[in-house]
């Protein structure tokens, strides 16, 4: 069973079908505002990969990926958790040079998800990927990145205000954002869980970017889990929104520079998994045959859900829910697509 709050006295800002037309509009202005602001050009991209290649995202190492047999082939295949390590090598196959990147639209099954308002087994997002030099592998290329998505966000929403004038009293966005680190969170909220205390900091700050996730605090523990073989846990980050009706930080994007050789191999004996170095990608990786790369997801449905104020991800896209979540929802006039 899903996990669901509602929250008291909520109504949708806008009916069922002012919410489709909403949902097409957010993704054609976002996606625009992005390209130009990242220098990205939009191109297709697996739905599935060969099992065994590397090129899946491992997210936390515990969930199972989708997978099937492929006869005509004799080989296995996984839908792609996301496409983070594809990106890098579609850059370097299409031979774009620093300042250039791609997007693409992101579709995945997570089989494991635990479902809650924010969660779905289905996930929709926006993955983007753009060829940075070695110089600009710096904490402050990633914040000057990071602005820039913010920017997009604040953008999309002041159009979509102005479409829909429902909106305009009721979502507000702040561009300013706050940065910081999850050692510094730690030393900040010492008594509180990580997911404590991102509420704590993005209900202060209102839009929040906790930065070096992955690697193990003074506690012992990480601030959340992160695949060791993408983004460099020294120079990654989570972009978040305080969002009013569920009261909670909601996470739009998950982002980072991506590993080189040295901190590939650095974080593969982290998480105790070195033998993944024999993979192809990692290979590549390791063998400086994969340009350096700044890259990340940004949710589709998320967004939605934050520029709507809307409290339930299936508010925004078509899922499956259990039957107290649907009953739930019902009763409460909360209506899931």
């Amino acid at each position: 069973m899903s996990h669901i709050t509602i929250p008291e006295g909520y109504q949708s800002l806008l009916g069922l079908y002012d919410t489709q037309k909403a949902i097409g509009l957010i993704k054609t202005i976002f996606q625009e505002k992005l390209c130009m602001a990242l220098h990205l050009k939009r191109v297709t991209a697996p739905l599935f990969v060969m099992q065994g290649s590397g090129l899946n995202d491992d997210l936390n190492g515990v969930e199972r990926p989708v997978s099937f047999d492929v006869p005509s082939l004799n080989e296995q295949a996984e839908v792609v958790h996301s496409l983070a390590k594809w990106k890098r090598y579609a850059l370097y196959k299409y031979g774009f040079r620093p300042g250039q990147g791609i997007v693409t639209d992101m579709n995945a099954v997570r089989r494991d998800e635990e479902l809650d308002n924010l969660h779905s087994i289905y996930v929709d997002q926006w993955d983007w990927e753009r060829v940075i030099t070695a110089d600009q592998r710096t904490l402050e290329f990633l914040q000057e990145t990071v602005r820039d998505i913010v920017d997009a966000v604040c953008a999309t929403s002041d159009e979509l205000r102005w479409k829909f004038p429902e909106l305009k009293n009721n979502i507000h966005l702040g561009r300013e954002v706050a940065f910081i680190t999850t050692q510094e969170l730690e030393d900040r909220y010492p008594d509180f869980t990580p997911k404590q205390r991102e509420n704590a900091f993005a209900k202060e700050h209102g839009t929040v970017c906790i930065m070096q996730i992955g690697g193990r605090l003074k506690s012992g523990q990480p601030h959340d889990g992160r695949a060791p073989d993408y983004d460099d846990w020294t120079l990654n980050c989570d972009i978040l929104f305080w969002h009013k009706p569920l009261d909670c930080a909601l996470e739009l994007s998950s982002m980072g520079i991506r590993v080189d050789a040295d901190a590939l191999r650095r974080q593969l004996d982290a998480a105790g998994c070195p033998q993944r170095a024999e993979l192809p990608f990692h290979k590549a990786v390791l063998n400086g045959e994969l340009p350096y790369t700044i890259g990340g997801g940004i949710g589709q449905s998320r967004l939605c859900m934050l520029l709507l104020g809307k409290a339930h991800v299936g508010e925004v896209q078509v899922s499956l829910w259990d039957d107290a979540t649907v009953q739930a929802c019902r009763n409460s006039g909360v209506e899931l697509l």
